[in-house]
């Protein structure tokens, strides 16, 4: 075997202490990135989804020192992302945005074009939102209690708004039905935002977004938040109680995001993502512009990102069976 001599050592020392200086990028090899990379993200220009991704998007690419270009594919509740991404050449420059509904809820409601598990390599977790109970402020209810004696009472005069079949939104306003005994129809939409439109316009009474999505027609008055279906109370709106405190226990809905490469990406170009996400994730700002808007951030390994998924399609899975919900 032939070494390096002393100045080749030399040489090479100092190629890789310059490379360790703060702002140069973590690039594990020249091979990756060979160009920008692609994060395609399930939901239209604008929503909860979208700009956090572009929080996280941005930090990458100073990380990479390659553009990390936001690339909005909405439709079929996540459906057409998620099946572009798990079909786009595996070598880590096209990535998806994914969250509970591309990777949880959704496939366990219906069979789809894509697999969550087998055509996608996790990467890391980024967020966790709780979700929120949200009515129109027209609706003559300061409670859950109230909210639900109301719907018993005019059992046809209630209906609630969601993002689509297999959406967040959607099982957990199921769950809250089988747990209250509340009456209300499901009116489902295409997207998160126009259903909190028509949620604030009293077209719908009523919707289970994330505390992210709906926080801030919240703040300015337009929808009234009786409950949180989440374990603790949000620092954001510590008035807000929980749902089992407002008597109704087993509705805890937590809506995660992450990103995820397509199936049979290299492990050495999954690690080196996940690295520069949990980097940018653990960057002061990056965390407080997620936080801000109602979001926790919450980096992962590749490893335990799968075990969260195998986990939520087993319980959404359940769900469905226990509440015999269908697509249609």
């Amino acid at each position: 075997m032939t070494h390096p001599s002393p100045s080749r050592r030399r040489t090479l020392a100092a190629a890789l202490a310059l490379a360790t200086l703060a702002g140069a990028p973590l690039v594990a090899h020249a091979a990756f990135p060979e160009r920008s990379i692609t994060l395609v993200v399930p939901t239209a220009a604008g929503g909860g989804n979208d700009g956090m991704a572009r929080v996280v998007a941005q930090k990458m690419s100073q990380l990479l020192g390659q553009s990390v270009i936001v690339e909005n594919k909405a439709g079929a509740n996540g459906a057409i992302a998620a099946e572009y991404v798990a079909r786009a050449t595996p070598d880590g420059h096209t990535i998806l945005f994914g969250y509970i509904g591309t990777h949880g809820m959704s496939p366990a409601l219906q069979k789809l074009r894509y697999d969550p598990i087998t055509q996608f390599e996790p990467i890391g977790m980024v967020c966790y939102s709780p979700t929120l109970m949200v009515i129109n402020p027209k609706v003559p209810a300061k409670t859950v209690a109230e909210f639900v004696a109301l719907t018993k009472a005019h059992p046809t005069s209630y209906n609630y708004a969601s993002a689509g079949n297999g959406t967040a939104p959607h099982f957990s306003a199921e769950m809250f039905k089988l747990e209250s005994g509340a009456q209300m129809a499901h009116v489902p939409y295409r997207g998160s935002a126009p259903a909190m439109n028509d949620t604030m316009a009293n077209q719908t009474q009523v919707m289970f977004p994330s505390l992210f999505s709906a926080s801030s027609h919240v703040k300015n008055g337009k929808l009234r938040a009786l409950a949180l279906a989440g374990p603790k109370r949000s620092s954001l709106m510590p008035d807000v109680p929980t749902l089992e405190e407002a008597g109704i226990k087993g509705v805890e809905i937590t809506q995660w995001y992450a990103l995820f490469a397509p199936g049979k990406t290299p492990k050495a170009v999954v690690d080196q993502l996940n690295k520069v996400l949990n980097t940018a994730l653990a960057d002061k700002d990056v965390a407080r512009r997620i936080e801000e808007q109602g979001a926790v951030v919450d980096s992962s390994t590749p490893e335990a990102l799968a075990q969260t998924v195998r986990q939520e399609l087993a319980k959404w899975r359940g769900v469905v069976q226990k509440a015999q919900l269908t697509a249609d």
